[in-house]
């Protein structure tokens, strides 16, 4: 009779999640305030919109729970509130979205570029910002053909619906000028790559 060997009582090391969270070939392109890495304006405009991004997503939850409260508490719904809640949403939505693309934040498969050397991770950021770019333009045309024909106002509260509409187009704005951003430096790596060792 062979005896079980018992597990020893020492515990496994944890890994280090920057060796899967952070790209090395990357770090040119980030936008970080707490390191001032990246243009200033840019640095400046994240730091805006997510501080924009919790008051409108306080002003979204007081609107949401005023409109519950009235219903639960005095059988009386608050019909402005269902109306705000949903512009709220859209402009927390396209705001966010514009935060997370500066602060490179949407979720991307990079296990390949990261393992690839400076240069050609650099030709291919180049290849995905292009595409990026071409397609903010698109966004940023549709936009101002919907900003230019909305006329029309908001049931309940009265607000020119291209008001919606403008978070649309100034998100798309913010990322296509980041994009073209992050071109230029890609450009400079691909030329001169020696530079950045």
């Amino acid at each position: 009779m062979s005896l079980s060997s018992t597990p020893s009582n020492s515990p496994t090391p944890i890994e280090d999640p920057s060796l899967y969270l952070d790209d090395p070939n990357r770090k040119l392109l980030e936008i970080d305030t707490d390191t001032r890495q990246g243009p200033v304006i840019f640095r400046w405009l994240t730091l805006g919109m997510e501080y924009l991004i919790g008051v409108i997503l306080v002003a979204l939850i007081v609107s949401v729970s005023c409109n519950v409260v009235g219903r639960a508490l005095f059988n009386n719904s608050l019909p402005w509130a269902d109306e705000l809640a949903r512009m709220l949403f859209v402009w927390l939505v396209f705001i966010g979205a514009a935060a997370a693309f500066s602060r490179y934040e949407h979720i991307a498969v990079d296990a390949l570029v990261r393992r690839l050397p400076l240069r050609i991770a650099h030709m291919l950021y180049l290849l995905q910002h292009l595409i990026i770019t071409g397609l903010m333009v698109v966004m940023i045309w549709g936009g101002y053909q919907v900003l230019s024909r909305s006329s029309g106002r908001s049931a309940i509260m009265d607000v020119p619906l291209s008001f919606i509409s403008l978070s649309l187009v100034l998100c798309v704005i913010f990322i296509a000028v980041v994009s073209i951003w992050r071109m230029w430096v890609s450009l400079n790596v691909i030329r001169h790559p020696e530079r950045e060792h």
